[in-house]
């Protein structure tokens, strides 16, 4: 018998049960699954509002800082010496770059980068953070600002920036005054300190462009600019403006200087004139000078080397840090050390025998004159340079108080001029020698400090500052190079405060002085200077030696090799019975002073005191007696 299959019959409210109950899953996922977007809508909207609102804002808004415009620099007559001009310098921000080094690549097909541009490149981009723009070049040519241009779309991050660049119009003229801007790098950044500096592309390195640069800086700014997707400006939302930089006006008369500079003619050396009744630098050259526009924007490896080659030294500021000896020039504030001592009185007489001797001892230190000049007093030792004078004055004094005087008159310190890396020079003491050599003191070295020699340094500053001091009756004025300022091209000019002032010395002491150095140029070892000149000079001429004299035979300086040759220097201040321009200069290798360094100052006080477009008178050089060394009484090498 045979059974068919067998038929499973319908449950018809199983079967809707299971229904609601997969529906009731099903909505209950769909349920879930809608909560979880509405959380994740409430989220964005509610809760993470704040954060991506400013995403979004910054995605669209970008803070961009404005960099002042760099103050301006004039002489004291209202020319230009360190300017500003248009430029365009390519920044990228490595924020907004996927692949920093194809980028690069990229640009290097369109751009000429240097070595040193990349290098200077990679080493900012470390020190700051990745959101702020670095410089990659800085003058961009307009056949490269044309190619950046159109293939701008596939440089995102990569900006071209309008500014303003230094130019200095004057060139060398000024390089060792106004000194240069240069390219801010890593060690400047972490000087500055804040973050904002990273916006700069320039700091002063050098010069009056180094001590003043906060003021010249000015205040960066900050502006929010719309963008569009593509990175394009759209409009300025808000921002504050940024404070140019404070323009200066020096001291300095650019046509005093550019004579300073022709008078040296070929020479090498430096020269500084003073304003004696202000302190106020006049003129200030150091020979050779440099170019300051070749460290603008980066100096090449080629012109570096070529400057620091150059056995002139051309990037040496003498004046500054430069210094030596300063030989027969000490003689007046030896001299007045004398008087203000009490030791001396100006007709006081010493005799001259041509060779100065320590008692007890053999060693002989000689004057310049073979056989010596007789008796002398103060004036006739300062106008005729007789080296016994100072000798004997020097060991009366005894080195502790010769230094006390002499520091009293602005040796072996600073003299505060307002640029930065000042030399103190020496100032010969046992302390000195003593922390050098750790030798003792002998009196010999106290003897031959009377005239400059030995282990004196002293700057071309210290002279100016000192010979000045003089030219004031005794006032010591603060030497500065900065006269006035002003916020802005139509402010009116602010004078600065006036610098200090000391009196150092009687003025019946400086008088005395001041009438021996008149004596100097008038018959004197300088008498060639003053020949028909309408106004009065006083002076004092110095030669600092390279090569003494071997036994009793005397060495004509001229005679010499040209690097063996002492080093002329001349002191001075014009017109005598009123002074309005004290000077030192100091010439390199010049043989001596009388010959070399004193007409050299009489064309720059000509160029100073006469009328403009008066030629100057001739200057003739001194007649060199047979049996007297051409070395203004330096000649003390037994």
């Amino acid at each position: 018998m045979r059974f068919g299959t067998r038929q499973t019959m319908k449950n018809p409210h199983a079967e809707a049960e299971q229904f609601r109950r997969r529906a009731a899953e099903g909505f209950l996922i769909i349920a879930l699954a809608l909560s979880g977007l509405a959380f994740g809508y409430f989220r964005l909207q509610v809760l993470q509002h704040q954060e991506y609102s400013t995403r979004s804002e910054a995605n669209r808004i970008k803070a961009r800082p404005i960099v002042p415009a760099r103050g301006l620099i004039y002489d004291r007559n209202g020319k230009l010496l360190a300017d500003n001009v248009p430029a365009f310098r390519l920044e990228i921000t490595s924020d907004k770059i996927a692949n920093l080094d194809a980028t690069l690549a990229g640009l290097s097909q369109l751009v000429s980068i240097t070595p040193e541009e990349l290098a200077q490149f990679k080493s900012t981009r470390k020190a700051i953070r990745s959101f702020f723009p670095v410089v990659l070049k800085l003058r961009l040519s307009e056949e490269e600002r044309a190619r950046l241009a159109v293939n701008r779309y596939r440089f995102p991050g990569v900006d071209v920036v309008p500014y303003l660049t230094r130019r200095y119009p004057y060139g060398n003229l000024f390089g060792h005054v106004i000194g240069y801007v240069g390219r801010l790098d890593v060690k400047d950044l972490e000087k500055l300190g804040d973050s904002k500096y990273s916006a700069l592309t320039h700091i002063g390195k050098s010069g009056i462009e180094r001590y003043y640069e906060e003021k010249l800086r000015g205040e960066i700014g900050y502006e929010e600019v719309e963008t569009n997707v593509d990175g394009r400006e759209i409009r300025v939302l808000k921002g504050i403006p940024a404070k140019p930089g404070s323009d200066l006006r020096l001291t300095i008369d650019a046509d005093l200087q550019q004579a300073m500079v022709a008078a040296f003619g070929d020479f090498d050396g430096s020269a500084v004139a003073v304003d004696p009744r202000t302190g106020e630098i006049l003129a200030m050259v150091s020979l050779p000078s440099y170019d300051p526009n070749l460290f603008v924007n980066g100096i090449s490896f080629a012109d570096y080397k070529a400057l620091i080659d150059n056995p002139s030294r051309p990037l040496f500021n003498r004046n500054l840090q430069g210094g030596g000896p300063p030989g027969s020039t000490i003689k007046p504030f030896v001299g007045l050390a004398g008087l203000e001592s009490g030791l001396r009185k100006p007709s006081d007489r010493i005799f001259s025998s041509g060779e100065f001797h320590i008692p007890g001892q053999r060693r002989g230190y000689r004057d310049a004159e073979a056989g010596g000049v007789g008796w002398v007093d103060l004036k006739q030792s300062i106008a005729q340079s007789v080296n016994t004078y100072y000798y004997q004055l020097a060991m009366d004094m005894g080195i502790q108080r010769f230094d006390e005087y002499l520091s009293r008159y602005g040796f072996g310190q600073k003299t505060g001029i307002d640029l930065v890396g000042e030399s103190p020079g020496v100032l010969p003491s046992p302390e000195w020698k003593r922390n050098h050599s750790k030798e003792p003191w002998y009196l010999g070295e106290t003897v031959i400090s009377g005239i400059g020699q030995g282990y004196w340094v002293v700057t071309a500053l210290q002279l100016a500052q000192g010979v000045a001091t003089i030219a004031d009756n005794g006032v010591r004025h603060r030497l500065h190079l900065v006269g006035a300022q002003r916020q802005g091209f139509d402010a009116a000019w602010q004078p600065e405060a006036p610098m200090p002032s000391v009196r150092i010395a009687d003025p019946a002491h400086i008088a005395a002085i001041r009438d021996a150095m008149v004596a100097v140029v008038q018959t004197g070892t300088a008498h060639g200077i003053g020949v028909d000149a309408p106004y009065q000079i006083a002076g004092k001429t110095g030669t600092a030696q390279k090569v003494g004299r071997k036994g009793n035979i005397s060495l004509d300086p001229h005679s010499l090799p040209f690097n063996l040759r002492h080093q002329a220097l001349f002191i001075s201040y014009a017109p005598a019975d009123d002074p309005k321009i004290a000077m030192v200069v100091v010439v390199e290798h010049g043989g001596f002073g009388a010959s070399t360094a004193a007409p050299i100052s009489r064309r720059i006080l000509d160029a100073y005191l006469l009328p403009k477009g008066t030629a100057a008178s001739p200057v003739t050089e001194p007649p060199l007696p047979v049996s007297k060394t051409p070395d203004d009484g330096e000649d003390v090498t037994p």
